[in-house]
């Protein structure tokens, strides 16, 4: 116990300065990855790949009947619309019909 001699350490100071110094490590790291976007990802985890079975891009769709009764009346829809705008855009198409109705006396 001279005034001389090197502290000593206590075992319960030492696990607390390793663990400090882990954590100030840890911080570390982690100001350095918010810095530097750049810098990929990277994991080594195997949970971190794992398989969500039920939006995967390999399952099948599903689609009910009322949305592929929705479907089908818009893209009949906008197929009647591109058809309006071609003829309003080319009017030197000339009008064709077929109904002998519309040439009625």
């Amino acid at each position: 116990n001279r005034a001389s001699a090197p502290e000593m350490e206590d075992d319960e100071d030492a696990e607390e300065r390793a663990c400090v110094l882990a954590e100030a490590a840890a911080l570390k790291k982690l100001a350095t990855d918010y810095m530097h976007p750049e810098v990929g990802v990277t994991a080594t985890d195997g949970a971190a790949f794992g398989r969500n079975y039920f939006n995967r891009a390999s399952a099948p769709e599903t689609e009910d009947t009322d949305e592929a009764e929705e479907r089908a009346l818009v893209l009949a829809e906008a197929a009647a619309l591109k058809k309006s705008a071609v003829d309003y855009m080319h009017p030197e198409v000339g009008v064709t019909t077929t109904d002998a109705t519309v040439f009625g006396r």
